[in-house]
């Protein structure tokens, strides 16, 4: 898998921000953020596609990649007053599910522990646990603070037999320990799902 573009497409990186090589620590020294992209939607049960996303946020700018984009009212360029790098995407082949997330979750932590802001580009929501856990790795167990903004609870204990999926991952952050549930706060709820026991959990 090409690890910024497609293989009939442009190879870009996000906002032509400079790239970087995970395996190269090195690269990583004096990064503000780090964008990986985390090309998986082998956890959603309907309408796949996400694994498209991080392709499609680099691609679709209208404006060309020259790393500039100021904010008029502030008068602050985030992309020039910060180092952002991309580190690209992530192979997360659609195998055993543990293997992607392995995967993933060991490239959010080496960003994190390199002090950067790991910045992830998805990806159905599954990804969140492998992200939240690697930055919990980094900076101590049960210190990450979440905010989840989301019409669904995603937290359900198993989906389709399985405790990986994208309706389940907020659960396994908080039954692991890599963030606590006091450090847990939700936003826009809503909906049929989930059921009663669920969302109370």
């Amino acid at each position: 898998m090409p690890r910024y573009g497609g293989m009939f497409g442009p190879d870009v990186t996000f906002l032509g921000v400079e790239r970087c090589d995970l395996d190269a620590p090195d690269q990583l020294k004096g990064a503000d953020a780090v964008i990986i992209g985390a090309p998986y939607d082998a956890g959603a049960s309907y309408r796949g596609g996400a694994r498209f996303g991080p392709k499609m946020i680099r691609t679709t700018d209208y404006l060309p990649h020259d790393s500039s984009r100021p904010h008029l009212a502030l008068r602050v360029d985030p992309l020039q007053d910060l180092r952002v790098l991309d580190a690209g995407d992530i192979e997360m082949p659609g195998v055993e599910a543990r293997v992607p997330l392995d995967r993933l979750e060991a490239a959010v932590r080496t960003v994190a522990e390199a002090g950067a802001i790991p910045v992830v580009l998805g990806g159905d929501h599954t990804i969140t646990w492998p992200d939240v856990t690697g930055v919990a790795h980094a900076v101590g167990w049960g210190r990450v603070s979440v905010i989840h903004f989301d019409a669904h609870a995603d937290t359900g204990d198993i989906q389709f037999g399985s405790l990986i999926g994208h309706g389940l991952p907020m659960r396994r952050l908080i039954e692991s320990g890599a963030c606590r549930g006091d450090r847990f706060l939700q936003v826009g709820l809503r909906g049929y799902w989930p059921e009663p026991p669920t969302l109370q959990w």
